[in-house]
């Protein structure tokens, strides 16, 4: 798939109901030897995306990571930044992501204005994107790193109303995160919230562990499932994730 490919194909897929899974790969986490492995899992399993990204990114493993994925497969690659340095040129395209579920300036327009002398002129495809941070029951890198709260977990009407806001400034996609390690993934009711509420496509990501909790999250109505550290601890679960989201 092309770059300019990728957010024509979330609209279609969005508008036949069908799901998207996205396997998310954090360059600080992940050891080199291991991704020609995974993706051998990730071609076998049918997945749909990679998302490389993490809050840190603390060595130079990014562009090399996404070396070896455009040189062995076809699957795209969509950087998920947590900073104005995770940014390469080898990837399909890049969520330009704007925090808006927290009030800190620098994540809202801030670091945006930074970055796009350099993805003004960069091949990628950028996807404007409303990040919610969504409370996980516990403190995770994202609202430490951000300097932000995160959206409790039963105030549904709010998170709503935050991507209803969202998708008025002209965002493109709509993620709601729970954060890596959280203790519990966003909830169905906050789910079909937001989604009842947008006609954007939906990313929902964090602590989802099984092929139950995707299947649940797709069909409440995410329109793509993001899914790391469960497949950063055990690789295998790939396939059932994949077969699950898909199979909603």
């Amino acid at each position: 798939m092309n770059s300019s490919d990728i957010y024509s194909d979330l609209l279609v897929a969005k508008k036949n109901k069908s799901k998207k899974f996205a396997v998310l790969l954090d360059p600080d986490k992940l050891v080199i030897n291991s991704i020609d492995r995974i993706i051998a899992l990730a071609e076998s399993a049918s997945i749909d995306s990679f998302f490389v990204g993490g809050s840190l990114v603390v060595n130079n493993q990014l562009d090399s990571i996404i070396e070896i994925i455009k040189k062995n497969c076809n699957i795209p690659v969509v950087l998920f930044p947590g900073s104005s340095r995770q940014l390469s040129y080898k990837a399909d395209a890049l969520l330009f992501l704007s925090l808006i579920s927290g009030r800190n300036a620098d994540l809202l327009i801030g670091k945006h204005v930074e970055t796009a002398p350099f993805l003004k002129i960069s091949p990628l495809q950028i996807i404007s994107t409303g990040y919610m941070l969504i409370d996980g029951g516990v403190p995770t890198s994202v609202s430490y790193m951000s300097n932000t709260f995160p959206i409790p977990a039963n105030k549904d009407s709010i998170a709503a109303c935050t991507a209803m806001a969202g998708e008025m400034l002209g965002l493109k996609l709509i993620y709601m995160d729970a954060g890596s390690g959280a203790k519990i993934p966003v909830s169905a009711s906050m789910i079909d919230s937001v989604s009842s509420a947008i006609d954007i496509p939906l990313i929902v990501g964090g602590g989802i562990r099984t092929p139950e909790v995707a299947f649940d999250i797709a069909g409440a109505g995410a329109d793509i499932i993001v899914v790391g550290n469960a497949i950063e601890k055990n690789a295998d679960l790939m396939a059932e994730i994949s077969e699950a989201v898909h199979a909603v």
